[in-house]
């Protein structure tokens, strides 16, 4: 069920998206050119290229998309990366503006893997690759921004590949190697100091090959980059340390971060100090759009406060109230993927339910504006910061926190949506937030009858289609799930 208002929005969303930026921000950042995309990287080596991958034990993939990809038109490959990667350490003092240089040091050999996901026909393809950091918080490689994002990605036609950047995924005791000794036993990764390297050697595979081409027929336009959580903070180093080296990503999606950056250098290799404080350099050059949960920003979560910093012309931040750092939609998505791969892999009893917000749909959002941002030099919209006072987030009379990028979940609320909170023998569950719902007399206060429920909601999210903060076609799911609710009706009899 769709209003006249969220329809009129639709209309209104690509009007945003080319609107002006604000007077005080200046002129739109030059658009990324497809053309120069070749001759970006030329001082980064070309790995081997091997593959597709088949056979071995499990005759797939580690970390095969949950959700089947060929009834939409989309292939699945594996392909190994055979180089030598280089290690980077810090020159002069790095200071919280994230104005890095970096030189290049150690070297060492290495085979890793990317997973492609793209589609199956280049009259699909809508030119655009988003390159996943592969994220090893659980000790293997998992896809979560592609878990957040498939939706978009799989309709609109991008490429997506995933790299196995990290040492822990690859021969941790979770990891490839050990997941499928058969598939697996060539690859050998010399330690994160050289994951900067192999993430750029990575993407110089996509744009100028040497061997297999793991795109296929299809020829990019645009890379884009993009990391969540503990891939967030290597973003943010690369960002602002490699970028500036090779520019081979024309744009930046950093998916909840912390207030600091990941080592540039480790054991084995030296270790310097990294700045406890890291923002995007605001002389990137390419534009960085940073989204942030609930759990991200505050002390008692991941702590990005002290990182906050203005929109600029090549920087924009989105803080997302009712949002948790995994959602109910991540959770099971990846539950399915760990669990399905990784038997016996723990779960999370925690003391509430999950956050069940509509942060995938902010990620879909997030991912169009910024590949729009990239290409057309137009900023993406800017969203207010979630109101903080005293260390603590200021909640409207629901305890739902005020200020930030709001969704419809949070402006027509039927619950209580938190990032924090969550308690449970596992550690991890305070990344989950909580779902509170209200009760039947709160509904029936707030909504006394259907129509009510379902007009508010189709008004809030025409409200956010018109700011750029989500995408009509998810508009139009959430209209339709507010629809088929029960909120508003009475209840069954008999």
């Amino acid at each position: 069920m769709a209003s006249a208002g969220t329809a009129a929005a639709a209309t209104a969303f690509a009007g945003t998206a080319a609107q002006a930026a604000p007077a005080h921000l200046g002129r739109p950042a030059a658009p990324f050119s497809g053309a120069s995309l070749a001759a970006r990287g030329s001082g980064v080596p070309r790995p081997q290229v091997i593959g597709p991958i088949t056979g071995g034990t499990h005759g797939r993939p580690f970390t095969s998309s949950p959700l089947p990809v060929q009834p939409v038109g989309y292939t699945q490959q594996e392909f190994f990366l055979r180089g030598t990667a280089t290690g980077y350490l810090p020159v002069g003092k790095w200071r919280s503006n994230g104005r890095w240089t970096a030189k290049p040091a150690e070297t060492a050999p290495y085979e890793t893997r990317i997973l492609v996901r793209r589609p199956a026909s280049p009259a699909k393809f809508n030119g655009t690759v988003v390159v996943e950091w592969l994220n090893v918080s659980f000790q293997v490689d998992v896809d979560p921004d592609y878990l957040y994002e498939s939706q978009q990605l799989l309709k609109e036609g991008y490429a997506w590949v995933g790299v196995s950047a990290q040492q822990l995924g690859v021969e941790g005791p979770l990891g490839l190697k050990h997941w499928d000794p058969k598939r697996y036993h060539a690859l050998h990764h010399p330690g994160d100091t050289f994951s900067y390297s192999i993430f750029s050697q990575a993407a110089k595979s996509l744009t100028d090959p040497l061997g297999a081409h793991p795109l296929g027929s299809l020829r990019p336009r645009l890379l884009l980059a993009d990391g969540e959580s503990q891939s967030a903070s290597r973003m943010v180093t690369y960002a602002n340390a490699i970028q500036p080296l090779n520019h081979l990503f024309g744009g930046f999606l950093i998916h909840s971060r912390g207030a600091t950056g990941a080592a540039i250098s480790q054991a084995p290799q030296p270790a310097p100090a990294m700045p406890s404080v890291a923002r995007i350099r605001t002389d990137l050059g390419v534009p960085t759009l940073t989204v942030e949960t609930e759990t991200d920003i505050i002390p008692t979560g991941l702590g990005y406060l002290p990182a906050t910093q203005p929109d600029t012309q090549q920087f924009r931040l989105w803080e997302v109230p009712g949002t948790a750092h995994v959602d109910q939609t991540e959770l099971g998505l990846a539950s399915t993927e760990v669990l399905r791969d990784v038997p016996g892999f723990p779960q999370l009893p925690c003391s509430a339910l999950p956050n069940d917000g509509q942060e995938r749909y902010v990620m879909d959002a997030a991912l169009a504006q910024l590949n729009h941002w990239a290409l057309s030099g137009v900023p993406a919209a800017q969203a207010p910061l979630i109101k903080i006072r005293n260390g603590a987030y200021v909640t409207d009379k629901f305890g739902n926190a005020v200020g930030g990028l709001r969704t419809p979940a949070v402006q027509v609320p039927i619950a209580t949506l938190t990032g924090l909170g969550n308690t449970g023998t596992n550690p991890l569950c305070f990344l989950l937030g909580t779902t509170t719902p209200f009760t039947t007399a709160q509904l029936a206060k707030l909504y006394p009858n259907h129509a009510v429920y379902v007009l508010a909601v189709e008004h809030a999210a025409a409200q956010d289609v018109k700011a750029g903060f989500l995408l009509p076609a998810d508009a139009l799911q959430i209209d339709a799930t507010a629809a088929a609710s029960q909120i508003g009706l009475p209840p069954p009899t008999g």
